[in-house]
């Protein structure tokens, strides 16, 4: 990472209970936030606003990407 972001205390609060309820880490809860937001967020928009399409293959965002991840699984 190129740099590390700091949290206000509010966030660091709300991530410390995702992380007691995950039972692990901040350093690791707070990176299953991260892996959960495709879910939940526009993709196509996120891919729209993108600044770096350099990385798209290993984005989670990128639809294509996850629909390959799902074929594998299946086959």
């Amino acid at each position: 990472m190129a740099y590390t972001p700091e949290l206000t205390t509010k966030s660091s609060c709300i991530l410390r209970r995702i992380a007691w309820a995950l039972g692990m880490p901040m350093t690791k809860a707070i990176e299953k936030v991260f892996e959960h937001l495709p879910e939940i967020l526009d993709r196509e928009k996120v891919c729209q606003a993108c600044r770096d399409k350099s990385r798209c293959s290993n984005c989670g965002f990128n639809s294509d990407k996850q629909n390959q991840e799902r074929k594998e699984v299946v086959e």
